[in-house]
C-alpha cells in the first residue's frame, strides 16, 4: 500500500512539472519530494517522470497513473483539510500578488480591517505588473486579470474590466471631442506598449448598440507602464485608453473626463486566483472571502464598469 505522502508528492510534482514547486506547496524539501517519488516508482516498478534540467515530463505510464489517482487524492485531502480547518484559526504568512497601482489603490486600503479581523495572519504583498505563476512562485493568492489556469489553480471573478478613453478637461478645451473611436487618430494620444510583446496595444471598442470599432491613436508619447500612462494623460499630453480601476478616482474628482462616453473595450475580468479550493488553507480562505466581501460592500464591481 502506497503512503499518502508518496502519492501527494507525485501528483503535485506532475501538476507543476517541478519537485521544487511541489515542495513549496507541501512544505517539504525538494529532496524529500524527489525521494517520495523515487520510492513510488520503485514500488510500482515503472518510471513515472522523465527528468531533465528543464524540469519534469510525465511518461506514458505516469500520465495514466496521474489520471487514475489524482481525483481520489483530492477527495482524501479535501476530507482532511475540512476536519483540520474547523479546528484551527487562520494564521501564518500569506504571500499575495497584485499589479502595483490596482493593489495600492484598492487592496492595501482593505488590509487594516483584514489584519484586525485575523491578527495571526501576516499579509506578504508582492506588487508586479507581470503575471506570476502561483504554484511555481509559491503564492497563496493573486488578484488580477488574464492569468493562466494550470491544474490546481482556480479563479473567482470579482468584476469585469473595461477600457475607456480619458483626457484632462484642459486638454479637451477648444478641441472637438471625437464622436467615434476612429476619430481618436485626429488627436494626440498617450499610447500603451505591451510589456509582453513590445507592441503598441490595439483597442477594439463597442457601444451599447453592439457596434464595434477600432480605436487607433496618434502617439505623442508611448509608455509600457499603466502608471506612466495615467501620469502622461494627467500632464495634458493627450488622450489615453485605460482600465477603469486606473482612472476611477481621477474621474470622480474631475481631474479626468471621459472621451467617447458611449464606448468601451471589454477586457475580461478581474479575479482572485488561488490553489485548489478543496485544500485551501484557512488563511487563504479568509483572504478570499474577505476581499470578495469588500468588493460587494464597496460596490467596486459596478464602479469599475464604463457605464
Amino acid at each position: 500500500m502506497e503512503t499518502l505522502s508518496n502519492l501527494e508528492s507525485f501528483v503535485r510534482s506532475a501538476e507543476s512539472a517541478s519537485f521544487s514547486a511541489a515542495a513549496r506547496r507541501l512544505a517539504l524539501t525538494p529532496a524529500a519530494v524527489s525521494r517520495n517519488v523515487a520510492q513510488l516508482e520503485r514500488n510500482l516498478g515503472v518510471r513515472l517522470f522523465q527528468r531533465s534540467t528543464r524540469g519534469l515530463t510525465l511518461t506514458e505510464a505516469g500520465e495514466r497513473f496521474l489520471q487514475a489517482v489524482s481525483g481520489g487524492l483530492d477527495s482524501i485531502q479535501g476530507a482532511i483539510a475540512e476536519v483540520t480547518a474547523k479546528a484551527g484559526q487562520p494564521a501564518g504568512v500569506l504571500k499575495l500578488n497584485a499589479a502595483h497601482r490596482f493593489g495600492t489603490d484598492f487592496l492595501l486600503p482593505m488590509m487594516p480591517a483584514f489584519v484586525q479581523r485575523y491578527p495571526a495572519v501576516v499579509p506578504d504583498w508582492h506588487f508586479d505588473n507581470r503575471q506570476v505563476d502561483l504554484i511555481r512562485d509559491g503564492f497563496d493568492a493573486a488578484v488580477g486579470g488574464g492569468f493562466d489556469l494550470p491544474p490546481g489553480v482556480v479563479a473567482r471573478e470579482l468584476s469585469r474590466l473595461h477600457i475607456v478613453a480619458v483626457a484632462t478637461p484642459q486638454f479637451m478645451r477648444g478641441r472637438t471631442a471625437p464622436a467615434r473611436p476612429a476619430d481618436l487618430i485626429e488627436h494626440e494620444g498617450v499610447v500603451m506598449r505591451s510589456v509582453f510583446s513590445g507592441r503598441v496595444v490595439r483597442r477594439m471598442f463597442r457601444n451599447d448598440a453592439g457596434e464595434t470599432q477600432a480605436g487607433e491613436q496618434r502617439a505623442v508619447m508611448t509608455v509600457n507602464d499603466p502608471d506612466a500612462l495615467v501620469r502622461g494623460v494627467l500632464m495634458h499630453m493627450g488622450i489615453g485608453l485605460m482600465a477603469m480601476p486606473h482612472v476611477m478616482h481621477h474621474l470622480e474628482t474631475g481631474e479626468l473626463v471621459r472621451v467617447l462616453p458611449g464606448w468601451h473595450e471589454e477586457a475580461g475580468a478581474i479575479s482572485l486566483y488561488f490553489t485548489s479550493q478543496k485544500l485551501m488553507p484557512a488563511k487563504t480562505r479568509a483572504f478570499v472571502d474577505f476581499v470578495t466581501e469588500q468588493f460587494r460592500l464597496q460596490n467596486l464591481a459596478q464602479r469599475f464598469l464604463a457605464s
